[in-house]
């Protein structure tokens, strides 16, 4: 479905990601895991080409994604959750939500579409709170306004950067479980997390960075069983 391979991205002279590869199946959830400052966002951001790789393939359903605009990559169908939320904090939640539509995108609609009710339907919290002001939500929620927001783009991919940070355990909880349901409803997942031990109870598989390369690939009881990979790569 989303295949990277052999990026190379750079900030200015700065060489950030040196050759990495990675895959996504349709219907998976993957995790990108790591310390601070290894290359995982800049991975999510070469993608979906905020960081246009110099070097390399990224390749969507057979389409080659370098060289495109980030708008264009979103209309053929995949959404990024970036780490800051970026909600629109004088708007209300209802009025989030609709700046989430993306004309021209026909990359999942139909049935499966994602409209306002079925979003009501599914996150009643956020029906709850429709005529509040973005900025009155608490953190946990402005990150679940933030991802269903990029879900009204009907994508059939998103990139999810960092979405437990700052979140208490019991909040953490309530943004894992949504996104659990995002997944249900048939919505592949490529996410970036800090949190190993959270993400080896959600995810399908799992990629490790370290320097800017992929150090590891594997399952979760593959994951689990290299106990030295965690211990050299991954925050304890």
């Amino acid at each position: 479905m989303l295949e990277v391979r052999d990026i190379h991205s750079y900030y200015g002279k700065s060489h950030i990601l040196h050759g990495v590869s990675l895959n996504l199946q349709e219907g998976e959830w993957v995790c990108l895991l790591g310390r601070n400052g290894v290359g995982k966002s800049t991975t999510l951001k070469s993608i979906m080409g905020v960081v246009p790789p110099k070097q390399g393939s990224v390749r969507f359903h057979d389409q080659e994604l370098i060289g495109k605009e980030p708008f264009e990559i979103a209309r053929l169908g995949i959404g990024y959750v970036p780490e800051d939320r970026r909600i629109f904090r004088s708007l209300t939640v209802h009025e989030n939500l609709l700046m989430g539509i993306k004309s021209g995108n026909k990359a999942n609609v139909g049935e499966g579409a994602w409209t306002i009710d079925r979003v009501y339907g599914l996150f009643p919290r956020l029906q709850e709170r429709c005529n509040q002001k973005g900025g009155h939500l608490s953190g946990g929620e402005q990150q679940m306004l933030t991802v269903v927001r990029t879900l009204m783009g009907n994508p059939r991919v998103i990139l999810i950067d960092e979405p437990t940070e700052g979140l208490a355990p019991l909040v953490m909880k309530d943004v894992l479980d949504m996104l659990s349901k995002v997944r249900k409803s048939g919505v592949t997942i490529l996410m970036v997390e800090q949190n190993s031990k959270a993400a080896i109870k959600i995810a399908d598989r799992f990629y490790i960075m370290s320097k800017g390369q992929i150090v590891f690939e594997g399952a979760t009881e593959a994951l689990l069983a290299a106990e030295e990979v965690r211990k050299n790569y991954l925050e304890v």
